[in-house]
């Protein structure tokens, strides 16, 4: 048997996978091409050669070495777009999944403001941008736009605010009305930032992030960009590729979000006082959270104060880092998870207490960084199932 042969006899598609790897489906298809002509050549001078057009034998064996390759190749290539199609299907279901725990994490904030204290409490809430420490301009921006909405009404506005939210929220489960209304889902919280959240600030002695809407904003980013609506929804807008650039964009925007809160915790304040955000979490909440919290209390003074206080900046600055050079982001984003997750269970007090209307006020349902985890889910579905390639700009997913 020719030594070719007896090599090709043990081969598969997934021994010679490799020939393809890192190209993308138009790639592929040009290759195919190429290689199909190939074969109808090698084809032609086989039945020539056996006819004793041609007598040469190890012309003969060259003929039937190519035969032999392009025919693995057809193989190879068939196998590998049903596999770049097999994870177009799961990105698309898990882009799906995220937008739906996003819609749910949206209901309870409806379901939360249906209280009569949300209402009741609304426009004493845009205070956020006259407290001390905010700039002139916030605060005549704040006042201008306490004034429009206690001339509309403050219940009426209130409670569109819960219709709006509704909407989204429906939006969000169902992909119905996406992308259009995750547009608005942005604008909607760009204004709750810039009103009820203070921009984030005051930017002083103890600050440590942005602010709660503007990470509700870029996931409302994440729904459009992802194209999330086409998994798991009752949408019938017609599939389209994924744009890479935006998806680029969208983990930048994430990534300098980051870089801000890392920033705050490099301050000499944070640095000597981190454990007191997790004392500051401990009022009014239920009995299980509270001698939670205490623990991890007890076991952050044991290391030192300083100690931890120094770790989150590093893990901050390192999350921020790999997110803004799109590398390592398959072992950032687990850390970064189990990092918020840290976060939200222990500053935040798993978003509690839950007083009648208070976690609605400003977006904030149930926390801020359990939204951060949203994020990340949107980035891990792109990254872990988008081949590499195509993830660096091809655009054809």
């Amino acid at each position: 048997m020719n030594p070719f042969l007896r090599k090709a006899a043990v081969l598969d598609s997934s021994s010679i996978t490799r020939i393809f790897m890192g190209k993308s489906q138009n790639e592929s298809r040009i290759m195919l091409e190429k290689y199909a002509v190939l074969i109808h050549l090698t084809t032609f001078l086989r039945i020539r050669a056996e006819r004793r057009i041609f007598h040469n034998k190890s012309f003969f064996d060259l003929l039937e070495n190519m035969y032999t390759i392009n025919s693995l190749l057809m193989v190879l290539f068939r196998d590998t777009m049903k596999s770049s199609m097999s994870m177009e299907h799961k990105r698309r279901l898990a882009f799906g999944v995220v937008r739906i725990v996003f819609g749910l994490v949206w209901l309870i904030n409806t379901w939360l403001q249906f209280n009569p204290a949300y209402a009741a409490h609304f426009l004493g809430s845009f205070n956020a941008d006259w407290v001390s420490g905010q700039p002139d301009w916030i605060i005549q921006y704040g006042h201008w736009m306490a004034n429009l909405v206690q001339h509309i009404g403050p219940q009426s506005v209130a409670y569109g605010t819960v219709g709006l939210d509704a909407i989204l929220a429906v939006a969000l489960i169902t992909g119905l009305g996406l992308p259009f209304l995750a547009g608005v889902g942005v604008l909607y919280n760009l204004w709750l930032w810039s009103t009820v959240g203070g921009f984030g600030g005051p930017y002083t002695q103890g600050a440590t992030d942005p602010g709660t809407a503007i990470i509700y904003a870029l996931c409302f980013v994440y729904v459009i960009w992802s194209r999330s609506w086409e998994g798991l929804s009752l949408s019938k807008v017609p599939h389209k590729p994924l744009y890479a650039p935006a998806m680029h964009t969208a983990r930048i925007l994430f990534g300098l979000l980051w870089a801000f809160d890392a920033f705050w915790k490099w301050q000499p304040y944070f640095l000597h006082n981190a454990v007191t955000y997790l004392q500051q979490a401990l009022p009014g909440e239920p009995v299980w959270i509270a001698a939670y919290i205490s623990f991890v209390i007890a076991v952050i003074n044991l290391a030192g104060p300083v100690l931890f206080g120094y770790v989150a900046a590093i893990m901050e600055s390192i999350i921020a880092f790999f997110l803004l050079i799109g590398r390592g982001l398959r072992w950032i984003i687990p850390v970064g998870i189990a990092y918020s997750f840290g976060v939200w269970t222990t500053a935040e007090g798993w978003g509690a207490p839950y007083l009648p209307g208070s976690t609605a006020n400003k977006g904030d349902v149930l926390g801020t960084t359990n939204i951060y985890i949203i994020a990340f889910l949107f980035l891990a579905a792109w990254v872990y199932f988008t081949p590499r390639a195509q993830r660096r700009g091809d655009g054809d997913a």
